[in-house]
């Protein structure tokens, strides 16, 4: 898209802000949710206060970096503390896990709303998510958060672009997700499961794979790398440090998977689940 389109559509998404009124934004340090909070910050100033969920499902790598983004930006920067992984129906993983973990968020943000006077609740909802299993959007509106992103039918690729324009450092910044997500549904959730993929993922960045998943199956870790990466994995001696590694970490087995990294791959298996996902309108 042009620019001069894409700068309509900010100056539109500013004046949809600007109608919430004081505004709390659930930012992750992600790219979508990083641009909402500039978004934000742009139209209402002080009133736009991120709000970012610290659990062991978030690494800790991704929470340094959100708020070194968000004192660039200069809006205001909260950390609450989540307890989705103590909530039987979040750690039994379930299909559905995600409703819980940003029910939780949500519910937690509504109190702090209720307490401060804070007329709304964001979240980085985008068309893409449209076309996948995104129970957490359910969960939002239960609880009446919006997606602003969403409402102004911006795509993560405009987004990007827009980042890159407004100069925010995650304009290219690969895609995050939490670290459950990398545990199939129906092999519970746990903290150790958890501490296993971030350490392993940290090794691989570390390894210089920005793009990269470590998928918990057990003994076995399955890493996802985009197909340009793979042969890397196999320079020198890395595929040698990476089993040791990941073999200190806990993993029996490591293994590769040749289709390479693909979102949101574990939802794959949603067929075996009778899981239907959103669908775009």
């Amino acid at each position: 898209m042009a620019t001069a389109a894409l700068d309509v559509k900010y100056e539109n998404l500013k004046q949809l802000i600007e109608g919430m009124g004081k505004t709390l934004i659930a930012y992750s340090g992600g790219v979508d949710s990083t641009f909402l909070a500039k978004a934000a910050y742009d139209a209402l100033g002080r009133d736009a206060v991120a709000v970012t969920a610290l659990s062991p499902t978030y690494p800790a790598t991704e929470l340094e970096e959100a708020k070194v983004y968000a004192a660039e930006i200069g809006i205001e920067h909260r950390l609450i503390e989540t307890h989705e992984l103590e909530k039987e129906e979040y750690a039994v993983n379930n299909p559905d896990r995600c409703f819980h973990c940003k029910k939780e968020l949500f519910t937690e943000m509504q109190l702090i709303a209720q307490d401060e006077g804070f007329d709304t609740i964001v979240y980085g909802g985008i068309m893409d998510d449209l076309g996948d299993h995104r129970p957490g959007m359910e969960a939002a509106d239960l609880l009446n958060a919006r997606a602003p992103l969403l409402e102004a039918e911006l795509q993560k690729q405009e987004i990007r672009q827009l980042s890159r324009e407004l100069g925010l450092p995650t304009w290219n910044k690969p895609g995050g997700a939490c670290l459950a997500s990398r545990i199939p549904y129906g092999m519970r959730v746990t903290l150790e499961k958890l501490r296993q993929v971030d350490q392993a993922e940290h090794f691989l960045h570390k390894l210089g794979f920005r793009l990269v998943r470590v998928r918990h199956h057990g003994d076995i870790a399955r890493i996802e790398a985009p197909p340009e990466d793979l042969a890397r994995l196999f320079a020198d001696d890395a595929h040698t440090r990476i089993v040791d590694a990941l073999k200190a970490i806990g993993f029996k087995y490591v293994a590769l998977d040749m289709e390479g990294y693909r979102t949101g791959s574990l939802n794959e298996t949603l067929a075996n689940h009778n899981i239907v996902p959103l669908q775009t309108v």
